[in-house]
């Protein structure tokens, strides 16, 4: 692809990729200690030496497949306009209460400043206050940005800046605001969600939560990051945009526990027109964990109800898929597999999907329904060619990013895919 502007557009989960935001993890992880795991919402702390390697095989096989952005690169290009720097630093120092240190972050290179908004600025030691101060920064290390799924979301042509659960990631929201708002390389129409009540913390949006079915389907998950506050909030700033006649939003109760749970991609994904991932025990099985059909007319709400699960919806809507289990028929396995972000699948095309090699069960599932399962390592190198598959998955080793918590699909974000023949 070459570098010249083209319009966002993302109306399906399995489209084939053709442009993908990232941020490769740096400095920030190791900024952590585990003094600062449970405010960084992890459970334990990352080895960049070990994560780096293995994020490297995720960038180097979308790097074959599609355009690839970094996010630090778009921030870098923001910054050096004055304009723009002005109204980020600003925001950042007046939503994190640094105002203090205004002047010297607008002082600082382009570079240097974006590197500082995202790996953290170590606070000034200049009274006795500052020096008994325990907390080291005055802007925090963004620890979980590589997970750059979560802090907005392309839907259509709008760009979504979503509104994090946890004040430590609000700062994610501001910079992904300033990079579509304000990028020479993609048009969007920017849908600011902090816009509407910005105080208001019963609205809580993620994009780990947000799954574009089809061009008149959205999935979203009701859970720890999303409430339902948040699902009307956008369903009423998209209604512009809905495409005519009747679409559907289909809403999916998730558990606040455990953990693992924190956003419906983490128990069900897309995988091909035809399949899809799920952890059986929640997407499958019998529970209290309901699922909503939100129908739209013109994108107006027209009729809002309980439906018998979100396979069944989605087929009643004109989606027949295939579940896939997460974790095979072993109740243990399930739990296992699912912990370790076994159904957080990424799809850079119909039927060819990215995960990590830990999760052996489900990937005996997926050869199983007539996925191939190949290395990243082994298509970076040219050694098999993902375009002479039907059906793959091309795995990443995933020992030491899986504890941060999240899967391929929760480290990348798409910026534009090609349309579906369904």
């Amino acid at each position: 692809m070459n570098g010249s502007k083209f319009k966002v557009e993302v109306n399906s989960e399995i489209g084939e990729l053709e442009a993908v935001m990232l941020h490769t993890p740096g400095p920030e992880v190791e900024n952590m200690t585990p003094k600062s795991v449970e405010r960084a919402l992890y459970s334990d702390i990352l080895n960049l030496s070990v994560a780096q390697p293995e994020y490297t095989q995720l960038s180097c096989l979308l790097g074959k497949v599609c355009q690839v952005f970094q996010v630090k690169d778009l921030l870098i290009k923001v910054l050096d306009n004055p304009a723009q720097r002005n109204a980020l630093v600003g925001k950042i120092c007046l939503t994190e209460n640094i105002n203090d240190y205004y002047d010297e972050l607008m002082e600082m290179t382009s570079r240097t400043l974006a590197s500082k908004l995202i790996e953290g600025l170590p606070a000034r030691i200049d009274n006795l206050t500052s020096f008994l101060n325990e907390d080291y920064y005055a802007l925090h290390p963004l620890y979980n940005f590589y997970f750059t799924r979560d802090a907005s979301a392309v839907i259509g042509n709008n760009a979504v800046i979503c509104r994090m659960a946890n004040k430590v990631r609000v700062r994610e929201s501001l910079i992904m605001d300033a990079i579509f708002s304000n990028n020479a390389h993609f048009s969007s129409t920017v849908v600011n969600t902090y816009d509407n009540q910005p105080n208001d913390r019963s609205i809580l949006l993620e994009g780990g939560d947000l799954l574009v079915a089809r061009e008149d389907i959205l999935v979203v998950g009701n859970g720890m990051r999303t409430t339902s506050q948040g699902v009307d909030l956008l369903i009423n700033r998209l209604s512009k945009s809905a495409p005519e006649g009747k679409s559907y939003i289909l809403v999916q109760q998730l558990p606040s526990s455990p953990e693992s749970f924190i956003h419906l991609d983490m128990v069900f994904t897309f995988l091909d027109v035809d399949k899809c991932m799920v952890f059986e025990p929640l997407i499958l099985g019998d529970h209290q964990y309901g699922t909503i059909q939100v129908t739209l007319d013109n994108g107006k709400v027209e009729k809002i109800r309980r439906v018998p699960g979100l396979v069944t919806a989605l087929r009643r809507l004109g989606m027949d898929l295939e579940p896939v289990v997460c974790g095979g028929t072993d109740e243990w396995d399930q739990e296992r597999e699912q912990w370790h972000s076994g159904a957080n699948f990424f799809a850079f095309a119909p039927g060819k999907v990215i995960s990590y090699a830990r999760n052996v069960h489900t990937l005996n599932e997926m050869s199983k329904h007539g996925f191939e399962i190949v290395t990243a390592d082994d298509v970076c190198s040219g050694k098999v060619s993902i375009k002479k598959t039907p059906r793959c998955v091309v795995t990443i080793e995933g020992a030491e990013l899986a504890r941060g918590g999240g899967g391929a699909r929760c480290m990348t974000l798409p910026l534009k895919r090609k349309k579906v023949k369904w």
